[in-house]
């Protein structure tokens, strides 16, 4: 695994989950403030995030159901400010089929972070990324590293 050392100063390429975009648009706690922090280390620079362009979608109708679609899309547009978006191609549709996890949407998203190189997909389902190429890691953990 190439988790960094605690007080690295690197930046680090990381895929951001669903799950944890969700967390901090619609304000889940207790998840809510993790994930905020997780964003603005990328705001900062200190970490390369990226979101799956096949999340997004997922995210605004989740979204939309909390905010309205006004509020939604703003929120989009600002994430778009803050975090890359990986591409989802046909390789990466048909490469995510052979891993072995029991969640397509998430075999999808570990086979994006494997393309990208990313260092770690950042998420609090860490039991669906069990057979992930790229390791996961919860948010508060994650966050450790730069304490």
């Amino acid at each position: 695994m190439r988790y960094a050392r605690k007080g690295w100063q690197g930046t680090m390429k990381i895929l951001i989950d669903t799950n944890v975009i969700i967390d901090y648009l619609v304000d889940r706690t207790p998840f809510a403030d993790h994930a905020e922090q997780v964003l603005q280390l990328c705001e900062s620079g200190k970490a390369e995030g990226l979101v799956t362009a096949s999340a997004v979608t997922d995210i605004y109708y989740i979204v939309r159901k909390a905010t309205g679609r006004e509020k939604t899309l703003e929120a989009i547009r600002t994430l778009c400010s803050v975090l890359d978006i990986a591409d989802v191609g046909r390789a990466d549709i048909l490469e995510a089929m052979g891993l072995d996890m029991p969640d397509y949407e998430d075999a999808l998203a570990a086979q994006c972070a494997k393309r990208i190189k990313a260092d770690c997909v950042v998420t609090r389902n860490i039991a669906d990324f069990d057979n992930s190429p790229v390791p996961a890691i919860q948010p508060v953990k994650f966050l450790k590293q730069f304490q």
